[in-house]
């Protein structure tokens, strides 16, 4: 009889410790992916804004010295990331393709003109960044017309704004029940052995006594938490890598060792400071008070 009850009182232990553990790494892992999700925005929301380009035609009378010099200054030029020349014969061989006609030979004559695709740094695409530069631009004589879609910047800049705080919103309220699901697990492995606890504050064990092994047990399992957590963004960073190589997930290997560091340091924390309020709340109970 004894030792079914030990079987059964190993099983019920396995399981509350099971429960522990993955309770703590699916909360630390949800964090984990929220806090990349945090680092990833800039590199996410930069990657499409170094998309937009700004098309400056020319005029059919402009020198190639002019076009030249005029590329090499916007090159050198801090709001500028790439510039790409488009010969007016290459413009109406991709617009041909495009509308699946040769429009040239049903004209008789090419109506585009020649033109550079100016491509922006993240950081300068606004609205008011864009004005300056495309007043600069403008001022040479050879230049007929920059063109570029102002309302896609404005929304891609307003929907940015929105993302962001929402993001900022949902990471306070992820954080918070982050805390409270792992102070209630740890708290329901604490409540079964309050008996224990109470038994030994009696026969006269201190306080920190007492603690101590409830402390080093659950720092252990938050360990083991955190590890399941880290491997569980990795696989999830991997895959997302893969499935969108141009953003280049790994590139920053310290931002990446800080989110997984800060993941690791937030769960054994978090893990330390359930369990010493939690042993502290049932060392302060009088004894019928177990009960409830």
């Amino acid at each position: 009889m004894a030792s079914k009850f030990e079987k059964y009182y190993k099983r019920r232990l396995l399981s509350s410790y099971f429960s522990v553990v993955l309770s703590i790494g699916l909360v630390l892992f949800m964090l984990g992916l929220l806090g990349m999700l945090i680092v990833n925005s800039k590199k996410v929301t930069d990657h499409f804004k170094e998309k937009i380009a700004l098309t400056v035609f020319l005029k059919d009378n402009a020198k190639e010295v002019e076009v030249i010099q005029l590329t090499k200054a916007l090159k050198l030029s801090p709001e500028v990331r790439n510039t790409v020349y488009i010969s007016k014969d290459e413009a109406a061989k991709k617009h041909s393709q495009a509308i699946g006609e040769d429009f040239v030979q049903f004209l008789g004559t090419n109506p585009l003109q020649n033109g550079i695709d100016v491509f922006l740094n993240a950081d300068y695409v606004s609205s008011s960044s864009i004005e300056t530069l495309v007043d600069t631009i403008t001022s040479n004589a050879f230049v007929d017309e920059v063109s570029y879609d102002k309302p896609l910047i404005d929304l891609l800049n307003n929907n940015i704004k929105k993302i962001s705080f929402w993001i900022l919103i949902t990471s306070g309220i992820l954080a918070l029940i982050a805390v409270l699901l792992i102070n209630h697990s740890i708290r329901l492995t604490i409540y079964a052995k309050r008996f224990t606890i109470k038994t030994m504050q009696m026969v006269g064990a201190t306080k920190a006594f007492i603690r101590r092994p409830f402390i080093r047990l659950n720092m252990k399992l938050g360990i083991v938490a955190c590890l399941l957590a880290v491997v569980g963004m990795f696989v999830v960073l991997y895959y997302l890598d893969r499935a969108f190589p141009n953003l280049y997930f790994f590139e920053n290997q310290l931002l990446l060792a800080a989110v997984f560091g800060g993941v690791i340091l937030v769960g054994l924390f978090i893990t330390w400071l359930s369990t010493f309020f939690a042993t502290s709340r049932f060392l302060g109970l009088q004894t019928d008070e177990l009960y409830y």
